[in-house]
Order: structure tokens, then sequence, then C-alpha cells
């Protein structure tokens, strides 16, 4: 296809140079094509490891780039370190083998001397020990992320392979065939030569490339500004065109050079640090396999221009100065961008909330605890409707607040932590006094409150320890807490958690940025409780903050409106309840997914107009649901996230998930996270759908088994009853056709939401 309008030079370069750099390739590689028989095997065996920050030693086999970039014994994820670590981040901090090495990569597909490559060392190891099937995997073997990651070098593996050796590749899962195996070992032998080209829009998608790349690039004042904006909050997304190719996904970059050139990527730390340059809006295609855990979506159509053009660039607002990119530029976006009117701001995150929720709760990094110990397991967000957000209608309240608004993480410097924590609560704390105080001379918040604008407007987030997820609607049982969000609390979360965060920042950057996390999440419940009975909001706040949470709310959050009263007919014996059930009530049509397995409607516990099959085991599974660990024991068995695989006798099948929901005493402290678990209060939650990049387990049952596999999950009471039903239905990671039943969740999502299609992630699959 040919592509006149966005050049993809330094990547072809750089592949050009991998594919060139074995000076002669042996005749017998000329059978084996990477794109058509390596990439596959790496996609299919290797991929669910091997990608994103958290790939075992950064060696990501998702694309020719990143197999000729290799390992690297830095590790990404280290929430120690006092000195913020070079970025490593595959297309865009370097390309081409020889650049990677000066950053301290190794090759994974060089033979060294008379030595195989590594990659083939490591898979021949794999190969001669393969697992029992479908056992329990030894006891030795560590695994997920309490694994600590050898990185050998080449020179090294001799001794790795003495101390591991039922350790090879792939790691503590069913291997690679016997053809798979031996079309990797040629290819290797034969010096690993790469065929690979660069993704290339279609003619249809270049088009409306050109027309976006325009529209953030018109010239003017006004124009550049909302241009800056609109790339901060779009540079995460997966973009892809309505009528545009399947698999095809683009992403927001910087260049040096403007469209109809090809791109010179401007690679800074961070999307709104300085670029030193004249700065040009592009978008490349997004190469490599897709992975579910990064595949944060958004689409672009001739409506959504439509729209940004309505809200951005009409009007006659003015800018006088454009902002520079300084820290306190990166530190207060709502000064950086006053120039925007505000409501033009949030309506975008509204319309799009979906989006924005998934970039800092799901997002980008692959693993977070450090973000995610703040949130509990399950809970609800809603959002305040513009026109009753002060923010956005009263210009002094605006100009009051905006100082207010700043956030930390701009300095790193690990000896000034305290001092500048303090500062930002001191000022976060003034603007809750400010908001508290303002709002409370407002008539009382009522249903018209809330934003009901599209299906974005009702959320459910679900926290699998150091991993979330974030889907449209509310699901599960009513939750402990629900968020509100207005358009200060969004915006901030947004930049605290996604522009402004850097996963290769050193313990400052990121101990500031999970105190701050932890005000806002308290500003969300705030924002809620407004909506209680006034004489109900300290019960709620103190089963919110149990134990030393008493303490934290002393210490660093300021005091809660326990007077102004709410607008709001609540049943006055559990308001909370009967809101939640109002809500649904109200907005049963925005409400994109009905969820009667876990809020059964009278006897019906299953969705109408399923397979009848279907519907009995929804049925038996409504029995696990909502139902405390003090009289269901085997939730204490049960992993985070449990993908549920039912398959009817007609052949066809259902995926649900399986989720723990663990309750904590309160969620308010950095540190020691377990003593804080109250084990007995702990539910399940179970839906239709993948509702988890990282399954930790599968268990595959026939329908008409259901009611039977409910019944020993009903009666296991301990360790060993639990292994029977590991043993019955437990897909193990040693299970002959693991990787079919793994693969299959992704298949199901293809056939569900083919736009969310994504290779899962394995790292967490546990050893039950």
């Amino acid at each position: 296809m040919s592509y006149r309008v966005i050049g993809f030079v330094l990547l072809f370069l750089s592949w050009g140079a991998v594919a060139q750099e074995p000076a002669t390739v042996p005749a017998i590689s000329q059978s084996i094509s990477y794109v058509r028989d390596i990439q596959p095997i790496f996609t299919e065996k290797c991929v669910a490891c091997h990608a994103c920050y958290d790939s075992a030693c950064q060696l990501n086999l998702g694309s020719g780039e990143g197999a000729a970039r290799g390992a690297s014994k830095m590790p990404v994820y280290d929430g120690e370190r006092t000195q913020a670590a070079p970025t490593t981040r595959l297309f865009y901090d370097a390309f081409g083998k020889r650049a990677w090495q000066q950053k301290d990569f190794y090759s994974v597909l060089d033979a060294q001397g008379s030595q195989a490559a590594l990659m083939a060392r490591m898979l021949e190891l794999g190969h001669k020990t393969p697992l029992t099937p479908n056992a329990k995997l030894p006891e030795e073997i560590v695994l997920g992320l309490n694994r600590e990651n050898m990185c050998s070098l080449p020179a090294e593996f001799e001794g790795y392979a003495g101390a591991h050796p039922k350790e090879g590749m792939p790691l503590a899962v069913t291997g690679l065939t016997d053809q798979q195996y031996q079309t990797l070992q040629r290819w290797l032998a034969s010096g690993a030569p790469i065929d690979e080209q660069g993704l290339a829009p279609s003619a249809k998608e270049a088009l409306q490339i050109v027309q976006w790349e325009n529209l953030l690039n018109t010239p003017g004042a006004r124009q550049s500004l909302v241009g800056r904006w609109l790339y901060e909050h779009l540079y995460l997304a997966h973009i892809y065109f309505k009528d545009g190719e399947p698999g095809h996904y683009f992403q927001w970059v910087r260049s040096r050079t403007p469209s109809g050139q090809p791109i010179d990527l401007i690679a800074t730390r961070r999307p709104n640090d300085d670029p030193g340059t004249q700065v040009y809006y592009r978008l490349w295609p997004v190469q490599g396999v897709i992975v579910h855990k990064t595949h944060i979506t958004y689409p672009l159509s001739a409506a959504k221009m439509a729209r940004v053009k309505s809200l951005f660039y009409s009007g006659n607002w003015q800018v006088n100065a454009l902002p520079g990119y300084g820290p306190q530029s990166r530190a207060n976006p709502f000064a950086t961008f006053e120039a925007i009117p505000a409501q033009a701001r949030y309506q975008f995150m509204l319309d799009n909330a979906e989006y924005f929720v998934r970039t800092f709760i799901r997002g980008p990094v692959c693993r977070g605890q450090i973000a995610t110990d703040v949130i509990r397991d399950n809970f609800w967000a809603l959002f305040q409707a513009p026109e009753h957000d002060l923010y956005i209608t009263d210009p002094n309240y605006r100009g009051q607040a905006t100082p207010l608004l700043a956030m930390p993480g701009q300095n790193d410097d690990v000896g000034s932590v305290l001092s500048l924590w303090r500062n930002y609560r001191d000022k976060r704390n003034e603007y809750e006094a400010l908001r508290r105080d303002s709002y409370a001379d407002l008539p009382a918040p009522s249903w018209s409150t809330l934003w009901a604008g599209n299906d974005n407007a009702l959320l459910s987030i679900f926290r699998h320890f150091d991993s979330a997820s974030v889907t449209k609607g509310l699901i599960g049982e009513v939750p402990q807490t629900m968020w509100l969000f207005d358009y200060p609390l969004l915006e901030r979360t947004y930049y605290q958690l996604a522009v402004n965060f850097d996963v290769f920042g050193n313990v400052s950057h990121q101990a500031q940025t999970r105190l701050y996390f932890d005000l806002i999440r308290n500003g969300a419940e705030q924002n809620f409780l407004r909506l209680m009975p006034a004489d109900s909001r300290e019960d709620y706040l103190d089963d919110w903050y149990q134990n030393g949470g008493q303490f934290k709310m002393w210490l660093d959050y300021e005091a809660i409106d326990d007077d102004k009263p709410t607008a709001l007919k609540l049943d006055e014996k559990d308001p909370k309840y009967d809101f939640a059930m109002q809500l649904l009530a109200r907005y049963g049509d925005l409400n994109a997914r009905p969820d009667p397995i876990n809020r059964c409607d009278g006897a019906y516990c299953s969705r109408p107009n399923i397979d009848p099959a279907l519907q009995n085991a929804e049925q038996a599974l409504s029995r696990l649901t909502s139902r405390p660990a003090a009289g269901l024991k085997v939730i204490d068995q049960l992993p985070e996230a449990t993908m549920l695989r039912i398959e009817t006798a007609s052949g066809k099948r259902e995926v649900y998930s399986l989720l723990r929901n663990r309750a904590h005493s309160n969620v308010a402290f950095l540190l020691g996270e377990s003593l804080r678990y109250q084990p007995g209060l702990d539910t399940l939650t179970i839906y239709p759908g993948v509702l988890s990049s990282y399954p930790n387990f599968i268990f595959n049952v026939p329908a008409d088994q259901v009611p039977a596999f409910v019944d020993a999950m009903e009666n296991a009471k301990d360790a060993n009853r639990f292994e029977k039903i590991v043993e019955r239905w437990g897909i193990r990671r040693s299970h002959p056709q693991f990787w079919s039943y793994f693969h299959d969740l992704s298949q199901y999502i293809h056939e569900t939401d083919p736009v969310e299609e994504g290779v899962l992630d394995m790292n967490r699959y546990e050893n039950l």
C-alpha cells in the first residue's frame, strides 16, 4: 500500500539495520520468514509474558524491533531507586539493535562464537524439561511478581541452567510444539533474519490522518493551545477510524516535521515536557502485536471532528500568550490551559469518560500497586453535570480555585518529599474547604446534579491487587463506596496518574504521586457524600476509614459538609442502597450492562434471551455472588481474577469473570495493605466478559455441570476440597491445551467487542 503522507523512515532504517546485520544469510533462512513463521509463534507462546514494561528482562517479543533489541538487566518497576532511570520505550527511545545496545541491552538472537544464541539455549532448556500434564508445578518454580528476574547474559547461561533446570522458556507453562521448536531453532541457527516492515495506513486512513493532523496543527495562538491540550489528552490512546482497517491503530506523537514529511519523533520523558523546538502533532501507526493491557482505544470519525470543532474552535475566546512547559505548567494544567473555556475541556472529557478513567485506572504502565492500593476493590464512578459544576459556571470561584489545584511530582528530590507533600496537601485542603463552603450556598444537590449525557456516565471499576479494569455500566452488588467526579477532580486525576506520572521515576516522584492520589480518592468520596442525607455522612465516612483511617482523616483530610441537606429523597435506613436502586431505575437506558447475576430481581438471576443452558448456568452461579467469605469459605482460596468458561452442548461458549473483591478496613496508607484486609467480608462478582487483562486462572465447565461446580464451591471449606475443584475443572499452566484456552479469552473479546481485542497477560497466572 502506498503511503504518501506519513513516512516511517526511522522505523524502516532500524528494521533495515536489523535485517542486514548478518553479513551472510544461509540459504536455509530463505524458507523461514519472520513475519509468516516466527512472529506468530512469539504471539502465541511468548507475548503473554514478554510485552510492555513488565516483560521479563524487558525482552519484548511483540515485534521484530523488540526481538532484535534483546534484553536488559535494568528493571522498569523499582519503587526504591533514588535516581530516575533512563527511559527505554520501544519504538520511542531508540531504533535498531546497535542503538539499543548503547543503552545496555544485549542480544538474545546472536550466536556467541561456537555457542548458540541465548534464546536458542533457553528454548532448549524448556523443551527438554516438559511439565507433567495438568499437574501442579513444582514449588521451587517461583512465579508472578515475586519472581526475581535473573536476566542472564549469554556468558551466565550455564550458571542459570544449573540453578534452575526446570525454568527454560516458555517459563512454567505448556511449551512449544515440536514443529514450533524446530522452526525457531532453524531460524536462530540461520542468524535470525527479520523481514518485518512497519504497518502503514490504508488510503482511507491516510486521508483522515491528514484531516486530523491539519486540525491539531492549525496556525494561531488559540489553535496551538487547543492542539496541545488535545494531544496531552489523547497521547495514550490507540486511535482507530470508524471505517478503517481491522487491527490498525494509531498514536498521537510530537514531531519536528509537519504533515507530508517523515515523522521526526520528539521523545521526551513526559508528553508535556519542553519539546525544545517547534512541534507538529502527528499520527503514526501502533507497531507490533496489540496486547490488551496497553490497549486503550479511542475512535475518530467525522462526528467526532464536528464535536471537537464545536467545543474548541468556536466562540470568541482569546489567548494572549502561549504558556511554557516548565515544572509549574506541568503541575497545574488548570492555569496552563486557563484560556480554553472550562466548559469545553470538561465536556470533552465527559463525552469520553470511559477512555479517561481507563487511562488512569487501567493504566498504560502494566503494573501499578503504587496507584491501585489507594482504591477499593470495586466501586462505581459518576460525574457531575457541567451546569452544576461551580468551576464551570462561576468565574470568581474558578479564579480562587485554580491556584489551589497544582499537583506534586515535578520535583523528585528525595530529601524534600515530606515538605513538598505538606505544601500540596495544604493547598488541596484549602481547595476542599473552598469547595465545601461555596457549594453550601447553592441549592441542595438533586438528580440533575449527575451528568447523564451518554453511556459513559455510569462506570464500574474493579481492582485486582496491582491492576484494575473499567467497564461501562453498573456491575456487581451495591459497592461500599462511590466516586463523584467534577471537572477539577477528573482533570487532576488524569494529569497526576497519566500525563505527569513517570514509570521510570524515582522513589520520591512515585511516593508523591501515590500520596496525592489518596487525596483525590478522598475528594471523590466527599463529592458523593453530599448526595447522602446530612446525618448519615459521618457514619459512612467512619465505615470507609476504620481503625488507622480515623487518624488519617484527622491528619490529612479536610472536614466534610455534614450539615447542608440533599434534595434526594432516600430511605433513611440505607440511603446509599436506595440511591443505587433509584439510580438504576432512573438511568436504566444508560446502563448498558444489566446485571441480574449479582443483583437478582425476584426469582430470576440470569439474563433474558440467551441460550436456556446458559440461563440455568447463570441462575446457579448467582448463588456464589454477593455473599461474604465468612459464609462462603472458598473465597479465601480464590485469586483476584478468575475466568470461567462455560460450554453448552451445542458447542457455544460464554466467558465470565469471577472477581474476588477484597474488603479493607481502609485504603488510606502507602504501606501494609495486607494488615488492613477483612477477609471475612470479601465477596465475589460474576459477570459475562473478560474484566481483566491479567487472568489468574481459568476454569472450563460444561453448562450442565455448572450446578455441580457451584455445589463444590459452596462446600469447599479448605484447600484440599478446592484442589479437587481445580483438578476436575481447572486449566493449569501445565494443561496440554493451556494455550488454546488462554487465547480463546482473546477470541471471545474479538467476537463480542472486536476493537478491544488484544493478547492477555499471563504473568499473574497462578499455580493452583
